[in-house]
């Protein structure tokens, strides 16, 4: 994703951010200790298998862009983050179980989650794009009797399962994680995979060879955010929060050290 375009979709949130109503200890005092998280230990959910939102190092430890943004708004909070893994699938039944205080797991805000949970105001916002073998056979203005990858329970799996499935002898194939998806795309089991831009980017940097992204991008209007349980307040403190870490660069430098620009 080029600086341009990342950097303007931190830019376009914060805009929309200004318009809404700004919470009185917000705009009077803007410090950290305003949060009622302040002092707390808030533990928190990640996938820890979508790279560069989340990954799980060599030594078992969670990185990426979602674990170092939960980080910052701990930071800002005064609050201690203890980060931990949960599979996609189970990850919103494990906030509704009280597993654990929130989720950051590159989450897209959808009607169906939104009935859900509460979510934050965006942090990133999102594009998808078609990721394919580079030998020019996929079309994606002709996409016929293909078999097309994706991940279950995603904005892209959603795409592909009510434009494709079933639809001019296509079928979808969605799987537990991008991961597999992009395993089988690479063995030949698939045609393309529909994936998120940086998803799919990251995954070209291992495998530089053989593959690409064909075709523009696709806007969908893909916005993430921070889940929490319905009524919970510390919605209420992570959007404080995440107004602070974009007004003084640091969900900026977050974004540089993680995408490709």
């Amino acid at each position: 994703m080029s600086t341009s375009s990342v950097l303007w979709s931190s830019v376009t949130i914060a805009a929309a951010l200004m318009l809404g109503a700004c919470s009185p200890s917000t705009e009077q005092n803007g410090a950290a200790s305003d949060s009622s998280a302040s002092g707390k230990t808030l533990r928190i959910a990640t996938e820890g298998a979508y790279p560069p939102f989340n990954l799980t190092n060599s030594d078992g430890s969670l990185g990426g862009f979602d674990v170092d943004v939960m980080n910052a708004l701990c930071k800002q909070m005064n609050a201690k983050c203890d980060i931990v893994a949960q599979d996609w699938d189970g990850i919103i039944p494990g906030l509704l179980a009280q597993k654990y205080d929130a989720v950051i797991a590159g989450m897209s805000i959808t009607p169906e989650r939104q009935e859900k949970v509460d979510f934050t105001e965006p942090y990133f916002a999102n594009t998808m794009v078609w990721l394919t073998s580079s030998n020019g056979k996929f079309d994606p203005n002709n996409i016929q009797n293909l078999t097309l990858g994706g991940q279950r329970s995603t904005t892209p799996g959603a795409y592909l399962q009510d434009h494709y499935e079933g639809k001019n002898g296509n079928t979808v194939q969605l799987y537990d994680s991008y991961d597999n998806a992009y395993l089988d795309l690479k063995s030949g089991r698939s045609d393309a995979v529909l994936a998120e831009k940086v998803s799919a980017k990251a995954w070209l940097k291992d495998n530089p060879e053989g593959f690409g992204i064909t075709g523009d991008e696709i806007d969908n209007d893909d916005n993430i955010a921070i889940a929490v349980r319905k009524g919970d307040t510390l919605k209420n403190d992570f959007d404080n929060a995440l107004k602070e870490i974009r007004a003084n660069g640091e969900l900026e430098r977050i974004e540089k050290a993680h995408f490709d620009h």
